[in-house]
């Protein structure tokens, strides 16, 4: 049979799942939620906006700053849609094509903000151990081209995701998990045989242990720079400028792991718990990202004040 013959869908359309009896509190719950997406999207155009108009900014730290921003900014958009239709307007049903094209966005914008956090730790590694020839390494250009390279890295990683789905047969399971789509939630809902769907998905969670493991290494080759480095005091500046990145890794990587951790080893514990691990994954790192930069950069800090200065006159 042929692959176009494959695409079946049998059930009109998936259910979303806001937090199980509570349901008459979504509306009082959507209030948060509301605020944490205003805060993100604020926030982060604000830093790219900021990072566009102002000379001083227009470093290899501050490209990356951008497409982080970028990142925090998609994945923000990608969830919005449906965690307001559940939790403001009471409406879970979602048809299955805009679910696929919903978590290819999700899926997309979280490998992309790995990754950028992974270009993020090499600017730190070349910053800290090779100063003199940072300039020459991360020039304009190396630092456009990267990130596109990345970015099409991503794409064609996440692209099996929708494809591969809308090839499985969905009879009778349409309750998801969560209040928007992810490929491990609605691929358990297949009734034909998704053993390819699992495999490719562990190959996808295995790239992004991969990144992690190369921000570790890299931060263990800085660590082993600034120990070299014979003034107590020097260490400790040098190691300020990563204060920011190692937050942001934190604020990203976390709730990854915890939410990891709990549905391996604890998979008795409340579905609430889950889902609220997964929303703070989805919720809190583009908005904490923002004012990380913004309270340990001195810099950003700076230009920020200068315009609201000049507007105030």
């Amino acid at each position: 049979m042929s692959i176009l013959n494959i695409s079946v869908t049998e059930i009109p359309a998936f259910y979303l799942v806001g937090f199980p009896g509570m349901e008459s509190a979504h509306i009082w719950i959507s209030i948060p939620i509301c605020l944490l997406y205003t805060a993100a999207i604020l926030g982060n155009c604000s830093i790219l906006f900021f990072i566009r108009q102002e000379p001083s900014l227009h470093e290899p730290m501050y490209y990356f700053l951008s497409m982080l921003a970028l990142s925090d900014l998609g994945l923000s958009i990608s969830s919005l849609p449906t965690m307001l239709k559940v939790f403001l307007f009471g409406s879970p049903e979602i048809s299955p094509n805009v679910c696929f094209a919903q978590e290819f966005f999700i899926h997309e914008f979280s490998a992309m903000e790995s990754s950028v956090l992974l270009i993020m730790s090499f600017d730190r590694f070349v910053a800290i151990c090779n100063p003199l020839r940072y300039t020459s390494i991360l020039t304009s250009a190396r630092v456009l081209q990267i990130g596109l390279a990345f970015a099409l890295k991503n794409v064609l990683l996440i692209l099996p995701f929708p494809v591969t789905l809308k090839r499985l047969r969905y009879c009778k399971k349409n309750l998801l998990s969560h209040s928007y789509c992810l490929h491990q939630d609605v691929m358990k809902l297949a009734c034909s045989d998704n053993k390819f769907n699992a495999i490719y998905g562990l190959f996808v969670a295995l790239s992004g242990i991969l990144d992690i493991t190369c921000i570790f290494l890299s931060y263990g080759l800085i660590l082993r720079a600034v120990l070299d480095i014979a003034s107590r005091r020097e260490r400790l500046k040098v190691l300020s400028t990563c204060v920011s990145h190692i937050c942001a890794v934190l604020v990203f990587y976390v709730p990854v792991i915890s939410l990891s951790v709990v549905s391996r080893f604890a998979k008795h514990s409340s579905p609430i718990t889950k889902i609220l691990m997964a929303d703070i994954f989805l919720l809190v790192p583009p908005v904490m990202n923002p004012i990380i930069y913004c309270v340990k950069s001195q810099q950003i800090r700076n230009v920020i004040l200068e315009k609201l200065c000049q507007k105030q006159k």
